[in-house]
């Protein structure tokens, strides 16, 4: 048995109310309850006495057992491709920081990138009765997230649909930045590994790595496009794929970082240096791009700042209040990964030879 339960101290801190604060700090309990909620303004001599009395007396509010009475579960529903992702654990971040100091939680699920998974996510959080979600990319029917909302509120990462409150990146522009830096590098034989089809972030990728290509005059070669999945196998794969058949690269642009990291394992087994022989450029500058071998040179998108852009809204709405948020921009950070071209792809074509 827990000796520690039977400790009369023990029992006693289980036993503190707020009536018990509201004694020790000379107050009502109207003014404890204002102070723990901040529902309006208190006295500062009072609010500085309620803290005391509340640390004093080790007090825990039960938040569950009040949300309940209010009708609400304190609770906000997350789903996410990939728990494991590093990109969505940097979203996750962002929305577990935002929620700090709240009575809110967030209950994690993952859609595992796959639409019937994602619904069996959004399904258990319903079940669950969470006061609001935040759905983060993925594939699950616009119609459905729609009649969602009209049930809780619901802040969408990542896609942009309309009727529902959206956070998203330029896409489009960020693959644009990455191609325009290969083809100022003059890279003109530029391969990339692109997200699945089903994705829009992916779709609008590829659409800026075309749209750079045509402004700069460079024709568009399929042969030099490789669908991944976004995970690191793929990357290599890919690579794998365009050496098999021959493609003629000097540059790699991936769809994001996990495949990039992927492809340079391809590149390292081959003997072709980056960025000597081949400079390669990621998306989403996860953080441990920074100690990548040599350093990527990445699109940087902000996925802790969306993660906590999204828990403020609808925190917002959980209060019935408007919220505009923050303008968020990708943004290219250059590092060794990318360097000016060389001979033109020779020692690439030897090894392709």
């Amino acid at each position: 048995m827990d000796q520690e339960a039977n400790h009369p101290e023990a029992a006693l801190r289980e036993a503190v109310t707020l009536n018990d604060v509201a004694r020790e700090a000379g107050v009502s309990p109207s003014t404890v309850s204002r102070v723990i909620n901040g529902t309006a303004r208190v006295n500062a001599r009072k609010r500085e006495a309620v803290l005391k009395a509340i640390e004093r007396l080790n007090y825990r509010p039960n938040l569950m057992a009040k949300g309940l009475a209010q009708g609400r579960s304190l609770t906000v529903g997350v789903v996410t491709q990939e728990i494991s992702s590093p990109y969505y654990g940097e979203m996750l971040k962002g929305v577990e920081q935002a929620l700090e100091q709240t009575p809110y939680h967030p209950i994690f699920a993952s859609g595992h990138w796959r639409a019937d998974q994602e619904e069996a996510a959004l399904k258990v959080l319903v079940d669950r009765q969470v006061d609001a979600l935040i759905v983060m990319d993925g594939s699950v029917p616009e119609e459905r997230l729609l009649e969602l909302s009209q049930q809780m509120p619901v802040v969408v990462v990542g896609r942009e649909i309309a009727g529902l409150n959206c956070l998203s990146i330029d896409n489009f522009q960020g693959a644009h930045q990455a191609i325009r830096h290969l083809i100022e590098l003059g890279h003109r034989r530029i391969a990339h590994i692109a997200g699945p089809k089903s994705h829009p972030d992916a779709v609008e990728r590829l659409k800026g790595y075309k749209a750079a290509l045509a402004e700069a005059g460079l024709p568009y070669d399929p042969s030099l496009v490789v669908e991944g999945d976004y995970l690191e196998p793929s990357g290599l794969l890919a690579v794998e794929a365009l050496l098999a058949r021959g493609a003629l690269f000097t540059a790699i642009f991936a769809a994001n970082d996990q495949m990039a990291y992927g492809a340079s394992v391809a590149l390292y087994r081959r003997g072709i240096r980056i960025p000597h022989d081949v400079s390669l450029v990621g998306f989403d500058d996860l953080p441990s791009s920074n100690y990548f071998s040599p350093p990527l040179t990445s699109v940087r998108q902000p996925g802790q700042e969306m993660g906590w852009e999204a828990a403020r809204w609808v925190l917002a709405m959980l209060k019935g209040q408007s919220y505009t948020p923050r303008p968020l921009s990708t943004r290219l950070v250059v590092r060794e990964s990318t360097g000016f071209l060389r001979s033109p792809g020779s020692r690439l074509m030897h090894q392709t030879s």
